[in-house]
């Protein structure tokens, strides 16, 4: 490109527009220069540019450079015209230089003189054509540059046309290549958008799922019947989960039903209640039986400190055959001065009633602004049922089942108003439990004042008494008012025989925690004799032992046996001053005796046999003490006989309940013994650190086994003085626990491998099991009946240590097969275990034809065992 010296601005010299552009270039430029074109120039710019030689310019341009050249000089100017040369050029000055409005230039030109137009336009003439020579001139001087741009520009303009063509076709490749891009890009805009819209998608979603949780959840506690939580759920619905997304239809409808399920709750409650209300009025006889019992154990206690306080010091209480026995502060004397006493497990009106019904109903109740509706519809229940409870039966007095349900009926009902007061607020209230007490109380008294008329019988009325204060003592305990039945009990005075069972249940825990559990050591005929006068004993062969010897029974048996008669003479005491006959006082004392052994004595030992202290060698010597007990109610039968000169063939003779007694407490022992092995195996097996990825067994069995076998002998050889049977079944439980322990421990579901040296390794613990009971550490076992526990582990070891699948499989189900006692699903689980083994040790098996070999055979007879499985379940 060529770039021009000059700017053109045609504008200031030009007055009329030229006749073709490159004539008005051509004078631009003279005016701009300021050149004045002589006649060649202007003739070769002619020729040379302006393709027009039509233009009238052109034309005159070309006159004036003729007619230049043929005027002459022009004269020199006069004077004046020099004067107005300079005015009029002052002005031109002004035109050439000024771009503000020009009127008042050319009105200083119209106004000087007249004919001042014409001069100025004759003087306007002569400064363009000076200015049209100047800029021939300045065309002339840029004439062959000007001529070089043009020639570039024809050149340039092929090669513009052979560039535009490149570009043409780079454009058209460029479109074709980009054409698949464009394809992709779309791709990727529509999976762009997709994206987008999964992200709406989620986000709305993630929105939805906490109230469809929330929703499910409700639903949950409905089905589940937890109404109060799905109340509080539902609260949470409606105030914080469904308006974030109450835009969507389903919160709509969600929002539309909980009102309803409200009230199917309310309804669903209420009905709940109304069989709550129908189950504590059938369950009112165990619950007060229940509380009149706990109430019993504390006044036992209470009673003997009373007694305690009272006797102060040592004196005679009872005379048996011309001996006094020594009471000091309520024990016999010689025995420990500190009693401990076993709780039995106490129960509770919540732990008998399931009162979950009266508390959610209440919650719902309260949380639905409707608790006073609630209220005053339970008080008035309540209150019928309490007119139903004090109503007795017709025949009560005739048994003390009679009372003793009557009772119970109302301390069940008033205990569980009590609970119901403590553990609501304001469902009802003291006042209110008072007014039912009052009510209650003087329905109560008239009752037993009418029916106890009717009792002739010295033992129902005893238990009348024991009754009433037990009930006494267990309203008491309360915070009810008891005053008014106290004073009954003085018109019937009838609780010698409870405080005397009282005490003798104290005796009794206190010789059994004095009792060293060991046979009775007899130094010569003297404490021999000492012994046999005390407790009637019998034994040819130990008898013709020589001295020293020991007994079979413990220093506990002969003090049972000596406090049992003495119980037996208190209670003849409480007889004869009651002036019954022999007969009455001979059914009082036996039964007297039956509830000492029954309730206090079984008691006693049931919670000895329990406690954690007494061991194996203590319980043996317990079931050595009940048998030679059991043997001694005989004696205790002919006792009574003696005392109260009452024929044994007489009809209504009661008989001793001590055999059962002693039996079940025998059975409870053997249980206990059962119980305590097997815990003690247990902890062995605890001590078992088997390493089931071991790739060999160690050649010896684990050192836990050996320490379990070592403690099983030496526990069974105490058990020699035990019956054969209970010694036998204690033995063979042991080992059946043991076996399945094993079982357990090979199948444990977190055991995930096992090696074959670990089976081996327990195959080796297996065996000296098998040798354990094979050498008969319990005689009386028939051939190899105790080696019968370990079978079924057996026949699993020598399946697996064999490897004989194709014999289990084939012979299956048959009752002749040699693996007849594994079970497919034992097989199964264990083979899976060996399987996962496999796999992980043998990283190249897969190269190894012996161990490919070996895979699939495992996998089929997983597979096959599988189908044993399926079978036996779809059989089932």
């Amino acid at each position: 490109m060529v770039d021009f010296p000059f700017t053109l601005q045609p504008k200031k010299y030009l007055t009329k527009k030229p006749s073709c552009l490159f004539c008005w270039i051509q004078s631009t430029a003279d005016h701009e220069v300021g050149l004045s074109a002589d006649s060649s120039s202007c003739a070769v710019l002619s020729q040379a540019y302006c393709p027009f030689p039509q233009c009238s310019a052109h034309s005159s341009r070309k006159g004036n450079m003729d007619s230049s050249r043929a005027r002459a000089p022009p004269p020199s100017p006069p004077q004046e015209d020099i004067r107005e040369g300079k005015i009029y050029g002052n002005v031109f000055a002004e035109l050439e230089s000024i771009d503000l409005p020009l009127g008042t230039t050319l009105r200083s030109v119209y106004d000087d003189q007249p004919n001042a137009h014409k001069r100025f336009m004759e003087k306007l003439d002569a400064r363009i054509r000076n200015h049209d020579r100047e800029i021939e001139k300045m065309c002339n001087f840029h004439h062959q540059g000007f001529v070089d741009a043009i020639t570039e520009l024809l050149k340039v303009r092929a090669d513009a046309e052979k560039l535009m063509g490149q570009v043409t076709d780079t454009n058209r490749r460029l479109q074709d290549a980009g054409r698949e891009v464009t394809a992709q890009t779309e791709e990727v805009i529509r999976c762009r958008i997709q994206q987008r819209n999964m992200t709406t998608t989620v986000e709305k979603l993630q929105l939805c799922i906490p109230v469809l949780e929330m929703y499910s959840k409700l639903k949950e506690q409905l089905e589940s019947k937890r109404y109060y939580a799905a109340l509080k759920t539902m609260e949470q619905l409606e105030n914080i989960y469904i308006p974030r997304v109450s835009q969507y239809r389903f919160c709509q409808i969600m929002a539309e039903t909980l009102p309803k399920l409200r009230e199917e709750i309310k309804e669903i409650s209420m009905s709940d209640l109304k069989d709550f209300l129908e189950s504590i009025r059938k369950h009112s006889d165990k619950i007060g039986e229940t509380a009149m019992r706990q109430a019993q154990q504390h006044r036992t206690f209470i009673s003997a400190v009373q007694k305690q306080a009272s006797l102060g010091c040592a004196k005679p209480l009872y005379s048996l055959n011309g001996r006094t026995t020594l009471q000091h502060n309520g024990l016999v004397a010689g025995d420990a001065a500190e009693e401990e006493e076993a709780d039995d497990e106490v129960l509770t009106a919540q732990d008998l009633v399931d009162f979950s019904p009266v508390y959610r109903c209440l919650h719902i109740y309260t949380i639905l602004g409707d608790r006073e509706t609630f209220e005053n519809y339970y008080r008035k229940q309540r209150k019928k049922q309490a007119r139903l409870v004090l109503q007795p039966q017709s025949n009560m007095h005739e048994t003390v089942e009679g009372y003793r349900k009557y009772f119970n009926q109302i301390v069940g009902f008033f205990v569980v108003e009590d609970h119901i007061l403590h553990a609501t607020q304001g469902l009802v209230t003291r006042a209110f439990t008072d007014e039912l007490w009052n009510m209650a109380l003087s329905k109560i008294i008239a009752v037993l004042r009418t029916h106890s008329s009717y009792c002739n019988d010295p033992d129902l009325v005893l238990e009348l008494k024991n009754l009433i204060v037990i009930f006494a003592d267990t309203l008491q305990g309360y915070g009810f008012s008891v005053n008014r039945l106290f004073d009954l009990l003085f018109e019937i005075r009838d609780q010698y025989n409870e405080t005397l069972l009282k005490k003798w249940a104290l005796v009794f825990r206190e010789i059994f925690e004095q009792d060293n559990y060991s046979p009775i050591p007899v130094e010569n005929e003297e404490e021999y004799k000492s012994v046999v006068s005390r407790f009637p004993f019998h034994d040819a062969e130990i008898e013709k032992q020589p001295f020293p010897k020991k007994l079979p029974m413990s220093q506990s048996v002969p003090q049972i046996y000596i406090q049992v008669k003495e119980f037996i003479y208190a209670s003849l005491k409480f007889s004869e001053s009651l002036h019954r006959s022999s007969t009455e006082i001979d059914d009082m004392l036996r039964k007297s005796a039956n509830l000492l052994l029954t309730r206090t004595l079984s008691g006693c030992l049931q919670n000895l046999i329990k406690k954690p202290h007494i061991g194996l060698t203590e319980l043996v010597q317990i079931i050595i003490n009940t048998t030679h007990l059991e043997q001694a109610c005989k004696y205790l039968e002919d006792f009574i006989t003696n005392i109260t000169n009452v024929s044994p063939e007489t009809i209504h003779t009661t008989r001793l309940y001590g055999l059962s007694t002693f039996k079940d407490a025998r059975h409870a022992a053997e249980g206990e013994i059962y119980t305590k092995l097997n815990q003690k195996i247990d902890e062995f097996i605890q001590l078992a650190d088997y390493e089931w990825g071991m790739a060999e067994s160690d050649g010896r069995a684990s050192g836990y086994l050996m320490d379990l076998i070592n403690f099983l002998r030496s526990t069974f050889q105490v058990f020699t003085h035990l019956p054969g049977k209970v010694a036998q079944t204690a033995c063979m439980s042991a080992c059946k626990h043991l076996a399945t322990s094993l079982m357990q421990m090979l199948l444990d579901t977190e055991l995930k491998q096992i090696s074959m040296g670990a089976i081996q390794q327990f195959n080796l613990d297996v065996i000296q099991c098998e040798l354990f009971a094979s050498s008969e550490p319990v005689p009386g076992f028939q051939g190899d009946t105790l080696q019968l526990a370990f079978i079924d582990l057996r026949q699993l070891l020598d399946l697996f240590m064999v490897w004989d699948w194709s014999t289990y499989l084939a012979d299956y189900g048959q009752p002749t097969s040699k693996y007849l006692r594994v079970n497919p699903s034992t097989a199964l689980a264990l083979l899976e275990k060996m399987k996962d083994t496999s796999k992980k040790n043998n990283i190249f098996s897969q190269f190894r034809k012996n161990d490919r070999d070996k895979q699939k055979l495992i996998e089929t007879v997983v597979k096959q065992l599988r189908s044993l499985v399926n079978g036996m379940s779809q059989h089932s």
